[in-house]
């Protein structure tokens, strides 16, 4: 589900009390703990964290104009989303994640490649969501992107 707005605060407001208090804490905890060189922005119709151009002037393969995103937060239909691209990207990252959420919470991962959801919001854990926001570095995430892109391209050659 995405929003047609503008500005991150557009997008709080758009949501209902229940959802928007939820969503406001994440954005805090990430603002809090993503390192500072990421730039928050609305990406893709969510609050995105992305590599700016100034920092990576080559940007987002698909479309070079825009910044290389990192991080998402969203308000779905059915559920509340945080999409970590590092997750994807880095199999250690993600192990580590899976086993600490199986420590700290007692329903079951819901896990894509990239997104976690989050379908009951009683049940996020927000000290291990500050946690992983603190494990990659601008510099690390954007060599490990170069890295994958360099894979990517080679497979298809």
């Amino acid at each position: 589900m995405t929003y047609d707005v503008a500005t991150v605060e557009e997008y709080i407001d758009s949501l209902d009390e229940n959802r928007k208090n939820v969503i406001k804490k994440l954005r805090d905890i990430v603002r809090e703990n993503l390192p500072k060189e990421f730039e928050e922005t609305i990406s893709y119709g969510m609050i995105g964290y992305v590599v700016p151009l100034s920092l990576y002037p080559s940007g987002y393969h698909v479309k070079k104009d825009e910044p290389l995103p990192f991080l998402a937060i969203a308000s779905q239909k059915n559920h509340v989303a945080l999409y970590h691209m590092g997750l994807y990207m880095n199999k250690e990252l993600e192990n580590w994640f899976v086993d600490e959420y199986g420590k700290r919470v007692s329903t079951k991962l819901d896990m894509g490649k990239s997104c976690i959801r989050f379908k009951n919001i009683k049940n996020i854990p927000y000290d291990l969501i500050a946690e992983l926001c603190q494990k990659i570095t601008v510099k690390e995430y954007v060599n490990s992107y170069e890295q994958s892109l360099k894979l990517s391209i080679k497979e298809r050659n």
